[in-house]
């Protein structure tokens, strides 16, 4: 199942996503991970605000214990993190459908 999720940072936190940056591109990016897709939500000055992913898990609690290992939530960058469930229909890459 694919889940889209939104995570806002907390206010203030430039800084604590800038520092983990590389290590949450190496755990997202990683080959098996379950991260499909994602990239950087901006404020109004285009400045990194939060993330977007769409995430492969089995249900909600795999889904938890995929985002609990995000570099990001260990660091706490994040005030809230939001997700449902979603589908895929529009350029879909191969074997998401």
């Amino acid at each position: 199942m694919l889940f889209a999720v939104t995570c806002t940072d907390r206010a203030g936190a430039l800084q604590v996503r800038l520092d983990n940056r590389d290590a949450h591109l190496a755990w997202a990016g990683a080959e098996e991970s379950p991260v499909k897709m994602g990239g950087p939500l901006l404020d109004q000055k285009g400045d990194p605000a939060g993330s977007l992913l769409i995430v492969e898990a089995a249900d909600e609690d795999a889904l938890r214990a995929v985002l609990a290992a995000d570099p990001y939530a260990k660091a706490d960058l994040f005030a809230d993190v939001f997700w449902m469930p979603f589908k895929w229909t529009l350029k879909t890459p191969q074997g998401l459908a």
